[in-house]
């Protein structure tokens, strides 16, 4: 009894063992004579894909196969109706058979989407490569004009006597916007970057925690930065409208190219450049951060392509026109590609704006700071805006916490 079910054993065994073996070899192996499977994408074809070679090296009718007469009589790998799986999967890719799922909500028709491949490696490489050599760029410069120029002093001597210079709204919308500003950096390069970077010193484990808490912080704390640009705007849109007065600031260099400093209103050409910097690629980092937030509900790129088609710039440089037909994934891969170009732009410009509020100028965190600055330093800096002020006699003698030193902004 015991060697019969031995045998037995033995013999199940060696049937389940076989089986896939037998399975797999009528699966791999078609009927002879039939060539259908010449078509097959070779590693070679998917590996020139992931290398960024042109897609067009890919015949799309032979990876598609003929889909309305199926060659195969029997069901092979995951086909379906006897046609071979990989087949089915390509006519899915080049958007040639039609899908019918049980999941409903936008886009869950969409099964493969070649943009992901182009959008990854321009994520992983130019833009990562490029943004980083203009942040690692912009400080060397500044360290640089530092160590040449050294720090702007006040020409003249202190008074002892201070202006206004930002009340406290204006100082908290201030702060509020640079303070968000600075978070969202942080988090949008561990994000951006962290992949590449931490993952290899930390480990999977870690970066995970880093990548999930950076998201979460992002995403939550950019409707205080919209809100403060919205602040800022409101408050300092008049003061920042270009006069002549910036076309001479701009000639003498901000009196870095001169002796003494040009006449300037509330805000000089230079913080009006800093000022609608913020406004205009902070407006756009916004709206692509909310095309990503939103991606079903917020379509930026195809609406623009087809603009900028109508006008014809793609054929001024020889270009074809611009796709128009995005999936909501293709949308959301040029949103992130443009909202990182811009917010590494935009970080550069406040790297600059932090030197020069700091310790590139004697006093320039008073400004902010606590909104006071030393009479001299507003005749000095801003002429203009310091006569109206002392017309009106808007000048005080410093007293505790009304200011120290002389603020530069």
């Amino acid at each position: 009894m015991l060697r019969a079910l031995t045998l037995y054993f033995c013999l199940m065994l060696g049937a389940a063992t076989l089986s896939p073996m037998s399975a797999a070899a009528q699966a791999v192996d078609p009927p002879s004579g039939d060539e259908s499977l010449a078509s097959e994408q070779t590693v070679e074809d998917i590996m020139r894909r992931q290398q960024g070679l042109a897609e067009g090296d890919i015949n799309q009718e032979q990876l598609i196969g003929d889909r309305a007469a199926p060659q195969y009589d029997t069901e092979i790998l995951d086909g379906v109706n006897g046609d071979p799986g990989a087949d089915l999967w390509r006519a899915f890719r080049f958007d040639e058979d039609q899908i019918s799922t049980q999941v409903r909500g936008p886009a869950t028709d969409i099964l493969i989407q070649d943009r992901g491949m182009w959008w990854w490696q321009v994520r992983e490489g130019p833009l990562i490569f490029w943004g980083g050599i203009l942040l690692l760029g912009t400080i060397a410069a500044l360290a640089l004009f530092y160590l040449i120029k050294g720090r702007v002093r006040i020409d003249g001597t202190k008074t002892g006597r201070v202006m206004l210079r930002f009340t406290s709204i204006e100082r908290f919308s201030h702060w509020l916007l640079a303070g968000s500003f600075i978070v969202l950096a942080i988090t949008g390069l561990l994000t951006l970057m962290g992949r590449k970077f931490l993952i290899p010193t930390f480990g999977h484990e870690a970066f995970a925690l880093i990548a999930t808490g950076s998201k979460w912080i992002h995403n939550n704390i950019s409707w205080a930065f919209m809100i403060a640009l919205v602040l800022i705007f409101v408050q300092w849109v008049w003061s920042n409208l270009p006069d002549k007065t910036d076309v001479n600031w701009i000639l003498k260099g901000g009196g870095l190219l001169t002796k003494g400093h040009p006449p300037a209103k509330k805000f000089n050409a230079g913080q009006k450049l800093i000022f609608w910097s913020v406004i205009v690629f902070g407006a756009s980092i916004s709206a692509s951060g909310l095309a990503l937030l939103f991606p079903f509900e917020l379509q930026l790129f195809a609406p623009t392509f087809e603009k900028i088609n109508a006008v014809g710039v793609p054929g001024w440089f020889g270009f074809d026109p611009l796709p128009t037909a995005l999936s909501p994934q293709a949308e959301m891969q040029y949103s992130q590609l443009w909202h990182a170009i811009v917010g590494f732009v935009l970080m550069a410009i406040i790297i600059a704006h932090i030197y020069i509020g700091s310790i590139g100028m004697e006093g320039a965190w008073d400004a902010m700071g606590k909104g006071w600055v030393e009479e001299q330093w507003a005749r000095e800096h801003h002429s203009i805006w310091a006569e109206k002020k002392l017309k009106k006699g808007d000048v005080a003698p410093k007293k505790s916490g009304a200011g120290s030193a002389t603020p530069a902004e």
